[in-house]
Parts: C-alpha cells; structure tokens; sequence
C-alpha cells in the first residue's frame, strides 16, 4: 500500500514541478521584454513579473520538486531492486540535469530582479523548452524501464529539438513582421495627422485673404 501512496504523491510532484518549471521561464521572458516599454509601464511590468516569478518559485515550484524528489526516495525504499537497473540509472541522471535546471532558473529570477541578468527573450524561449525534452525522456523510461526502444526515442527527441527550434523561429518571425507592421501603421497614422494639421494651418490662412 505504501507503494501506491508514494507513487500517486510522486506524480502529483512532477505535474506541479513541471507546470510551475514551465511558467517560471514565461515570465522571465515577460520580464526580459517589459525593458522595451517605456516608463512608467516598463517599471510596474518589471515589479509585478518579479513578484510573480518569486511567488511561483517559492510556493508553487519548490514545493513541487521536494515532494516529487521525497516520494521518489519514498518508492526506491519500497522497490530498492530498481537500484541496480540501468534505466532508473539514467532516469536519476536526467533528474540530476532537471535540479540542475530548477536552480538555475532560481540564479536567473536573482538576476532579473537585480537588473544583471544578460539573457534575451530569444534565449529564454530556447532555455523554456529544456524541461519539455527532459520531461518525455523520463517518462519514456518510467514507462518503457529497461525495453525502452533507444534508436526511435534518439530519433522522437531529435525530431522534438528540431519542431522546437523552427517554432522558436516562426514566432521570432511573426514578432518582427508585426511590429514592422505596427510601426508603419503608426507611421501612417502620424503623416495623415501632419498632412492634416498642415492642410487645416492653410486653410487658416487662405480665410483671412479672401477676407
């Protein structure tokens, strides 16, 4: 019975590690790209994604990844023969890259709020999608253990990295074409105001002559 216990628990910590891991980095995007809005939004945005990012990681993704590491110690107590396998081998490595990552971003959160962080949306979109790929690898080996067919995953995440990468491109693409596109409507818009406010100061001053 204790198995199941730490099994149902341990799964309720990797969903709420990883949806907190995934929000964490959204945010760090948003706050990287609030510093091209002038002030006083650029200073509120920045100010509400800090409180945002700490709460996130403080309540929700710490908290997450405590319960998901215990429960796994908890499960490995019950089944200690999975010890000598060498999935749960590379499933421990994985994990190891995983905490890694969760500290990390918990050094970035320091930086933003300190204004030192040197990453740039672009970056961080790349950096958001590490916890994606390393999410499908360990469930593939909780899932498949020791049968796990090693040339179709290589070739499943290979393909992963590459979707993820075009995606990454696109996006930056569609950005730019709509702020491209922002600025020369804005930029109409300002030439018609002028074309106006010139046409309106001549017509001020054909009325007085023909007066």
């Amino acid at each position: 019975m204790a198995y199941f216990w730490f099994k149902a628990l341990h799964i309720i910590g990797v969903v709420v590690w990883f949806a907190g891991l995934f929000y964490l980095v959204r945010l760090f995007i948003y706050h990287v790209e609030a510093e091209a809005q002038p002030e006083p939004a650029q200073g509120i945005l920045k100010a509400q994604y800090e409180i945002m990012e700490k709460r996130l990681y403080g309540i929700i993704t710490t908290p997450g990844m405590v319960v998901t590491v215990t429960m796994a110690i908890g499960l490995l107590v019950t089944q200690p023969a999975w010890l000598h396998d060498r999935w749960l081998h590379i499933k421990l490595s994985l994990v190891a890259l995983l905490l890694a990552y969760h500290f990390f971003c918990g050094r970035l959160m320091r930086q933003l709020a300190a204004g030192t962080c040197g990453w740039g949306s672009k970056q961080l979109r790349a950096l958001n999608e590490a916890p994606t790929l390393l999410l499908v690898a360990i469930v593939l080996l909780a899932v498949f253990k020791d049968s796990l067919p090693t040339s179709s995953t290589v070739w499943f995440i290979v393909g992963l990295v590459v979707l993820m990468a075009v995606t990454i491109q696109l996006y930056a693409r569609k950005r730019r074409l709509d702020q491209e596109r922002l600025n020369q409507e804005q930029l109409d818009q300002a030439k018609q105001a002028t074309a106006a406010q010139t046409s309106a100061a001549a017509s001020d001053v054909q009325e007085p002559a023909q007066l």
